[in-house]
């Protein structure tokens, strides 16, 4: 497993926990902000997931697709991540 794939697979499991622990939070009925705060480093934390994800495809995906010389699998690659970057914007 790719030492990048690892560090991913920690994460989530740690945002896992973090969940269980926010819906104890409101199982609780703890104070709105501290259950919005940790809502909020949930959310940055799977940016950081979504971003190694990210820097992985390119590293490795799209990096082979250039090494190939294949204009189609470039263009597929390519056409991909545009995609991907619309739905960001949405």
């Amino acid at each position: 497993m790719k030492p990048r794939h690892k560090d991913c697979l920690s994460r989530l499991s740690r945002i896992e926990g973090q969940v269980r622990g926010i819906a104890r939070m409101i199982e609780d009925e703890r104070y709105c902000i501290d259950i919005l705060t940790q809502l909020r480093a949930i959310k940055s934390a799977l940016n950081k997931v979504e971003t190694e994800i990210l820097k992985d495809h390119a590293d490795h995906c799209v990096a082979e697709a250039i090494r190939s010389g294949s204009e189609k699998e470039q263009k597929v690659k390519f056409n991909e991540l545009v995609e991907l970057f619309e739905r960001y914007k949405q």
